[in-house]
């Protein structure tokens, strides 16, 4: 290389070595500079005309001093986009100063809805987030938009059309207005089953919630499709299918296809039933000492060749746990561990009781609930926070809460409480309404007064939310006039016991004479068993007659010209009567008072064409006379429940038994017995034909005195459908000269009734189900008899004469709640007896 070579080298490296040299100072310089500038002196607020520059300042979290970057400006637009206040921010360094610039949202001056009348404005503002005062944000009232789409679905509308506008007004504030085209209801076209042969469609379509619609839709308004009904509805499938032996059951898809051109949903649920089950051999093992699985064999309610249930075993776990827990072992946890055989089609059941893990709950919290206080909740819990976690008493509050009538649903969840060993329990319920306004009635026929009859109440079942039931009720009819109010508290005391009172009052003039009866009762009922509960009670009940005069019991013979024919009867000693003059005596001042023979209310001796031309009940005027007349008394009775439904029962029983004691006070002196019994079953399940046995009986006896008639059995469609009120029965008439009754007699009871009916329903061959028709056959015998006055005064039908009727019912679901029609036709019968052949009633929820 020659020198020149290497002098050029030299140089070129030289240069080489200042240019890399200059880079990396001039690097240097700029690092430094904008280490510099990420260095805050100051933040200064741009834009802001509502919000103080100090409080995005704070929010920002940006100090003087600080060194920031990239990503601390990027937290900060986070944030104060996260406030909701802004629509717009910006955030620049220059130097050391931190500049925001922000557009504040524009504050909401109103929320209108205009084009919504099948929701209310109110029902609307709780679906939605903007609101009054508070800062408008496009996205939360896009959000809005599908929320009140949502609640239109809810009632069935599932096309209305929402949109959202902003009315600017002065001072950076809008009225935001929702604007709704509700459209046309979305109704139910058809809810079909596919799968299933055991039962068919009519049947499950009973078993649902849903509904198809039809003609009656508008007021029943249980053909709205909603995603929730759908679930819930495929869960009463299951429940449905494995209390009825079918273990292998599932529903394989449940769907809903909305016809947009027919605006109609069209439900299908495929499902696979499988094979049904009896229950094979029940053991319960227990590995805690002391307690031996034989011992509790009493406590299950699953039986050896049963139908196989889900909800026996679940009544059998409750039992089991309740009855180990009250042994001292709060934590011991049943499983049920089922072993099914195939060939047989049998579930053997081992119920294994273990000392479970140690769990308290923590917290019970209560959510949903608008109207009913959290109290009225919790009390249905047998535990409390401190108390032992036992998922089977969790399980069995949340069928006492269904049971309540109070909810439509009860969830109950688990979450982690602060300690492994803590566990908070959340209820979640949603509210239904609980009111109930009824109206029964009836058409009476062949009694002293032939018309309608009726009466109207009022019902709420959680009275302000505590829980409470409060009735009034009010009846109306030709001759009668009654009201009454009732008043239960269901946790007196804060124990399980229904504490509350009954006070009427009444008004007969039917019997041809006025009785007016005011009284009321103080009773108290405590649950003994699941099943079993009883209940005493003081009662009072006064009596007043406004009509001294007496009862007609028959009309006087008359001659051609008018006359009366002599002699008329005989009086209480068989003496005769020797004029007219009798007749004018005044019922009750008389010494001997109570002869066959009307008085005169003219008191006018003279003129005899004027006197009434009636006899007169010497029995019934005994009482009449009276008057005013009391009842002191102290009465208890057992109640035997263990219906599946109180409202639509298809298989339990439901059984009283109960005694009065009069004499505590008061002018009556007696013990009154009664027992009713009534057992259901389900014939035909495909064809849901249910049947219902039925009988009952009394016995009325004095305590050491007469017994007064008035405190006799008055029985008629009661216990014998087709029979008048007091159609049945011994009674008091006129005997005529050859012995033989005359007029139309008057009703005095009897001391003793039996009676026995025998019923089945079943759905109308030939009409949609979703009417909610039924038809009814029934046969009903009974008989009422016994009385002191047998053989004397006129008085028939005391001998034990059975009565006995057949008739055809008409029963509706309608929208106003159950309606029936009963026609009865008495085919054995007394001829003095009085008929109703034609009755009805029905009664509504609010």
């Amino acid at each position: 290389m020659t020198a020149g070579s290497k002098l050029l080298r030299a140089a070129s490296a030289l240069a080489l070595s200042s240019t890399v040299l200059a880079t990396s100072l001039g690097a240097s310089i700029v690092l430094a500079e904008n280490a510099a500038a990420a260095q805050v002196s100051r933040v200064e607020v741009r834009g802001n005309q509502r919000v103080d520059a100090d409080t995005v300042r704070g929010l920002l979290a940006i100090k003087p001093g600080q060194n920031i970057g990239d990503a601390d400006i990027d937290e900060g637009v986070r944030k104060l986009y996260s406030t909701g206040l802004f629509s717009d921010v910006r955030i620049s360094q220059q130097g050391g100063t931190v500049v925001v610039n922000v557009s504040e949202n524009q504050i909401v001056n109103q929320v209108l809805f205009q084009g919504n009348s099948k929701l209310k404005d109110e029902q609307l503002r709780a679906a939605v987030q903007t609101s009054s005062r508070g800062a408008y944000s496009q996205a939360t009232a896009d959000n809005d938009v599908g929320a009140i789409r949502e609640a239109y679905t809810r009632i069935g509308r599932s096309d209305a059309a929402v949109s959202v506008r902003t009315i600017p007004i002065e001072n950076n504030r809008v009225n935001v207005v929702f604007d709704i085209n509700e459209g046309d209801r979305t109704k139910i076209g058809q809810i079909n089953f596919v799968g299933n042969n055991a039962f068919s469609d009519g049947r499950l379509k009973e078993v649902i919630a849903l509904r198809e619609s039809g003609i009656l839709s508008f007021l029943q308004r249980n053909d709205v499709y909603d995603e929730d009904r759908l679930r819930a509805d495929e869960e009463t499938l299951r429940r449905f299918y494995f209390n009825r032996g079918y273990a292998d059951f599932r529903i394989v898809s449940a769907t809903a296809d909305l016809d947009a051109s027919q605006n109609k949903y069209f439900i299908t649920f495929t499902v696979e039933e499988g094979e049904r089950y009896a229950f094979g051999n029940v053991n319960v093992d227990s590995t805690i000492p002391g307690v031996g699985g034989q011992s509790l064999q009493g406590e299950l309610k699953t039986r050896t060749g049963d139908v196989y249930s889900a909800q026996k075993i679940e009544e059998s776990l409750v039992s089991l746990t309740n009855r180990v827990a009250a042994n001292g072992f709060a934590f011991a946890q049943v499983t049920p561990r089922g072993d099914r055989d195939f060939n047989s089609r049998t579930i053997s059941v081992n119920y294994v009781i273990d000392q479970g893990p140690r769990a308290y709950i923590e917290r019970l919290e209560v959510r949903g609930n608008t109207k009913t206080r959290d109290y009225v909740v919790r009390r249905e819990f047998d535990v409390s926070e401190g108390d032992a976690f036992n998922q089977v008493l969790v399980q069995r509050a949340k069928q006492r809460l269904e049971r309540l009538g109070f909810f439509e649903k009860v969830n109950i969840s688990t979450a982690p409480g602060s300690e492994p060993d803590r566990v908070v329990v959340i209820v979640e319920v949603q509210e239904k309404s609980t009111g109930e306004f009824s109206i029964g009635g009836g058409y009476t026929t062949g009694g002293e007064s032939d018309g309608p009859v009726a009466e109207i109440g009022i019902t709420e079942r959680n009275f302000l939310g505590r829980g409470q039931f409060v009735k009034i009720s009010a009846g109306f009819g030709e001759d009668t006039r009654s009201y009454q109010l009732s008043f239960t508290e269901p946790y007196f005391l804060g124990r399980r016991l229904a504490a509350g009172f009954d006070i009427y009052t009444t008004k007969n003039t039917s019997e041809s004479y006025d009785v007016e009866r005011t009284g009321g009762d103080v009773r108290i009922a405590a649950p003994i068993t699941t099943e079993l509960t009883g209940q005493v009670a003081y009662n009072f009940k006064s009596e007043e007659f406004g009509d001294d005069d007496g009862v007609s019991i028959g009309r006087f013979r008359t001659d051609a010209n008018g006359n009366f024919v002599q002699p008329l009867t005989t009086d209480t000693n068989d003496d005769g009567y020797s004029g007219p003059s009798e007749l004018l005596r005044s019922t009750c001042d008389d010494p001997n008072p109570l002869g066959y023979v009307s008085s005169s209310r003219s008191g006018e001796a003279t003129d005899f064409s004027n006197a009434p031309k009636y006899t007169r009940s010497r029995i019934i005027n005994a009482a009449i006379c009276e008057s005013p007349y009391t009842t002191s008394s102290i009465s208890y009775a057992l109640t035997y429940n263990s219906l599946d439904s109180s409202t639509d029962p298809r298989n339990g029983v439901l059984a009283t038994f109960g005694q009065e004691f009069a004499g505590i006070g008061g002018d009556a002196n007696f013990v009154k017995t009664t027992a009713k019994a009534s057992y259901f079953q389900q014939l035909i399940e495909e064809y849901d034909v249910i049947g219902q046995l039925s009988a009952g009986g009394g016995n009325v006896s004095a305590l050491g005195g007469d017994l007064r008639v008035f405190d006799n059995f008055f029985k008629g469609q009661d216990i014998v459908r087709g029979f008048d009120t007091k159609g049945m029965g011994p009674r008091q008439f006129e005997i005529d000269s050859d012995g033989d009754t005359v007029g139309r007699g008057v009703s005095i009871g009897g001391e003793n009734y039996l009676n026995a009916s025998a019923e089945a329903t079943f759905p109308l061959p030939g009409i949609s189900r979703d009417f909610g028709f039924r038809g009814a056959v029934f046969a009903d015998a009974g008989t009422l008899w016994g009385s002191e006055y047998k053989g004397e005064y006129g008085v028939v039908g005391t001998d034990l004469n059975l009565r006995a009727s057949a008739g055809v019912g008409l029963i509706w679901a309608s929208p106003f709640g159950p309606l029936r029609v009963n026609y009865a036709h008495p085919f054995l019968k007394e001829d003095y007896d009085r008929t109703q052949e034609l009755s009805f009633g029905f009664s509504t929820r609010f």
